[in-house]
């Protein structure tokens, strides 16, 4: 079988190389998937660059986002049968409840992730797949999509009518879109190019703003909606200040990324911090049961993810360059089979 493996972190593309290797067979509890597709995340980036907070292990098999045909189970599997349709789960070892330094193993970091052919995993790091999705469509939820649902149904789930704040259009900003419309919520949507504006209303943006033409955004979203009250922050240092204030009193804001490529943290504004209640928290991804949970909504609403390109499996270098390019509108697939 064929697969990547990441040769040596730090060194961008360049240690990204696909590898002829020996099929694997599943030992007790584990399961051996046929990988269909696989999809990009900004921690994949950092990973290659050498830049992600938790150290990779030397050789391991890249993304923690792919869906695939359970092909072969080892002993004492109850979870899946052969021929059920899956994805892993992003921290393989969290199945619920509350984050923990037991469970901090990732796909594609500290585990062999899902950029190969075959994928080796045990029969509690996956979760089963909505029919109706196509394999491109279903390998896109594990971290994007999962970190999206999340934000969105953690502490107080906003209420419908309320509404939620979505920055750019990667795929958490694009999933956070959809997950708040299914929850009967009004989403305004920042971008900062306008051509984007009518893909956004399209998806269901109740309110698109381009920051090109608006740089100071956060008080005119604030006179628009009364206050948001709940902004799913995936700009970073660049956008925090604004959507701090676009916040109504008692708003929240998940904050999603606090360094940008630059180095630059984020600074809470204290002119702008000292006059507000907004509650600021933070998400990793999420358990297993949450990805089930996801899934499960997903299979209710037929919701289909927006897809931004699509890169066979030997080209799948090119679907980095693409992917870190940064002008993308959606997930980044990588087809393998």
């Amino acid at each position: 079988m064929l697969r990547y493996r990441l040769e040596e972190q730090g060194n961008g593309i360049d240690a990204l190389a696909m590898r002829e290797e020996a099929m694997q067979r599943p030992g007790p509890h584990q399961i051996l998937v046929r990988v269909h597709a696989t999809s990009l995340n900004r921690r994949d980036t950092m990973i290659l660059n050498g830049t992600y907070p938790l150290t990779p292990r030397a050789g391991m098999v890249p993304l923690s986002d792919g869906a695939g045909e359970v092909v072969a189970i080892g002993e004492g599997v109850a979870r899946f049968a052969v021929g059920d349709r899956v994805t892993g789960s992003y921290f393989a070892r969290w199945v619920d409840g509350r984050m923990h330094p037991g469970v901090v193993d990732q796909l594609g970091c500290t585990l062999d992730g899902m950029l190969s052919e075959y994928a080796l995993l045990d029969e509690q790091w996956a979760a089963r797949l909505p029919d109706h999705l196509s394999w491109q469509e279903a390998a896109t939820f594990t971290c994007a999509g999962l970190t999206a649902w999340s934000a969105l149904t953690g502490a107080e789930i906003p209420k419908p009518g309320q509404w939620v704040l979505t920055i750019g259009s990667g795929g958490v900003a694009l999933f956070a879109l959809q997950f708040a419309k299914l929850a009967g919520c009004r989403v305004a949507a920042v971008t900062s190019r306008a051509e984007k504006a009518d893909r956004l209303r399209a998806l269901g943006a109740d309110l698109v703003i381009a920051t090109a033409e608006t740089p100071e955004w956060g008080l005119k979203l604030r006179e628009a909606t009364g206050g948001v009250d709940l902004v799913v922050e995936t700009g970073g240092p660049p956008t925090f200040p604004q959507s701090l204030i676009a916040s109504q009193l008692h708003g929240r804001i998940v904050l999603l990324t606090v360094q940008d490529q630059k180095g630059r943290s984020i600074e809470i504004p204290g002119a702008v911090y000292q006059r507000s209640l907004v509650t600021i928290g933070r998400v990793f991804v999420g358990s297993r049961n949450g990805l089930e949970a996801m899934l499960a909504a997903v299979a209710t609403h037929r919701l289909r993810p927006v897809i931004d390109s699509v890169f066979p499996f030997i080209e799948a270098r090119d679907a980095y360059r693409h992917f870190q390019q940064g002008d993308v509108f959606g997930k980044v697939v990588i087809d393998v089979a």
